[in-house]
């Protein structure tokens, strides 16, 4: 039996234990939240965010992270307002499915999903990175070891929310002791303007290094800055995630507006530090690590040299597990909200029978990811998919983020304009302001992205993806729609309290 909805949309009936059968549990407090959102983007700071040192220099790395990092202020102020509000797993879909209608819910959802089947297979390239660099492997064994971290760390997220929040936060506080490690150890060891300035411009236009540093701060000016953008996106990527863990927190109400932003202003000093010293210790410098997969590696080689580089590296892939771990359980929740609901196949959203985590969801979402890398690996070869397939696939992540970020804050503007009378037990402070910098700092980074050459690459896969997707919502999911916490309340204009079930 089928409730029809408006433009063909068809809600249906379920049997009474279709929920049971999809049922969280709660655990999280604010500790666990604030852990989830600086584990889920701590790896940014351990890989990734370097490779804005070609394009901008010491200067246009710092002030692109600046930017950025208002940006994530803005998109971090507006989700700890509607995830309040909205305190459902479905997050940006959620809000945008309230402040937008079923298109614009699925479409955010969808970019969002991108975000989330792909960063974790960006951070497993860098943890693959590390382990060929500590333990001296092949590259062609890289596959292996994408799929041996894949089946870990999705069989700790299935095995229990308890045990997996556990890990996170467990996994998170040692990443960011080996990052204070690290910031205590590299001050005796610093000469900025030799290593940090050690950036020119070469006749290409390209960056060169100056053999004795003291370039300048902006060797490219002001394009240089931009185009640094998405870079420094990798320092504040997926702290957006923490409202998928709504309806497993205690009091989403009260404590996912306070870890939001506990974490969101730990990743800034987090992210300041590491751009300032990682550059700047001896013998490894801003040109070094502009092509590095492993910057952090580098520099703890520099301090302590190669004898003990086997621990000093297993420490450092810390950061990066943190966020395998922690992202994996972002995608696992974001699919099982939009299945719930029915706008993806419903099956992928029943839940374990003992543990209670959405297991389907994060194993075909793990499967997905990891096909994508398979499918560029073999298509392009051993060689030259080593060399490109990180940058593919963080331009898919990047896009699917920035997109998202337009989308959420476009749903905070509406929200705030239409449904003025919903309760929203925290407010922005940043309110509408903060919400369009957002937009215009995420419009401009989409727009420098594109400059990449990997970026067309990545769109191309984003493509496929939403035509897939597209196409099965268009054909079989607007008719099979269920009123899960998210429809319910976006039915009801925001006028039904949000119940679990």
């Amino acid at each position: 039996m089928a409730q029809r909805g408006d433009g063909g949309v068809g809600y249906q009936t379920v049997d009474a234990d279709y929920f049971s059968k999809r049922g969280l549990a709660r655990y999280a407090g604010v500790a666990s939240l604030w852990a989830l959102g600086v584990g889920a983007v701590i790896s940014g700071h351990f890989s990734g965010w370097n490779f804005g040192f070609a394009t901008g220099g010491w200067g246009g790395m710092l002030v692109a992270g600046i930017i950025i990092a208002i940006m994530y202020l803005g998109l971090t102020f507006s989700i700890a307002e509607m995830s309040a509000a909205l305190p459902h797993t479905g997050a940006a879909y959620s809000f945008a499915r309230t402040a937008m209608g079923r298109w614009g819910g699925f479409f955010t959802g969808l970019c969002e999903n991108v975000e989330y089947v792909i960063t974790p297979a960006v951070v497993v390239t860098f943890i693959t990175g590390y382990v060929n660099s500590i333990f001296g492997l092949d590259a062609a064994y890289s596959p292996l070891i994408w799929i041996a971290f894949y089946i870990i760390f999705v069989g700790l997220n299935v095995f229990g929310l308890e045990l997996s929040f556990k890990v996170t936060m467990t996994v998170t506080v040692i990443s960011l002791g080996v990052l204070v490690f690290f910031w205590a150890s590299a001050v005796p060891n610093m000469d900025f303007s030799r290593w940090a300035l050690n950036i020119g411009v070469g006749p290409d236009g390209a960056a060169v290094e100056l053999p004795e540093g003291g370039g300048p701060l902006f060797p490219f000016g002001i394009s240089g800055v931009l185009a640094t953008l998405p870079f420094a996106v990798w320092l504040f990527l997926a702290i957006e995630q923490l409202p998928l863990a709504a309806e497993e927190s205690i009091d989403p109400k009260r404590d996912m507006p306070k870890g939001i932003m506990l974490g969101m202003f730990t990743l800034m000093v987090s992210a300041f530090m590491i751009v300032l010293l990682n550059p700047s210790v001896a013998n490894v410098g801003s040109f070094k690590l502009s092509a590095s997969l492993e910057p952090l590696l580098d520099g703890f080689r520099a301090i302590y040299g190669d004898s003990g580089v086997a621990i000093l590296g297993i420490v450092a892939l810390t950061g990066l597990i943190a966020s395998f771990h922690t992202i994996i359980y972002a995608q696992g929740r974001q699919i099982y909200s939009l299945s719930r609901a029915g706008y993806f196949p419903r099956g992928l959203s029943v839940t374990h029978s003992t543990y209670k985590t959405p297991h389907i969801a994060m194993i075909v979402g793990a499967m997905v990811g990891l096909g994508v890398m398979l499918i560029i690996w073999f298509a392009l070869g051993a060689e030259q998919a080593g060399a490109s397939i990180g940058s593919v696939l963080l331009n898919m992540a990047v896009s699917g983020a920035m997109f998202s970020y337009i989308a959420q804050a476009v749903s905070f503007i509406l929200l705030r304009k239409n449904a003025p009378h919903i309760e929203r037990p925290y407010v922005s402070p940043l309110g509408v302001p903060g919400a369009v910098a957002t937009i215009v700092i995420a419009v401009v980074t989409l727009a420098y992205q594109i400059q990449d050459p990997n970026f067309t690459k990545g769109v191309l896969w984003v493509l496929v993806w939403f035509a897939v997707a597209t196409v099965y919502f268009a054909a079989i999911g607007r008719h099979k729609l269920v009123l899960s916490p998210e429809e319910k309340f976006a039915q009801s204009k925001g006028a039904e309290a949000y119940e679990t079930h």
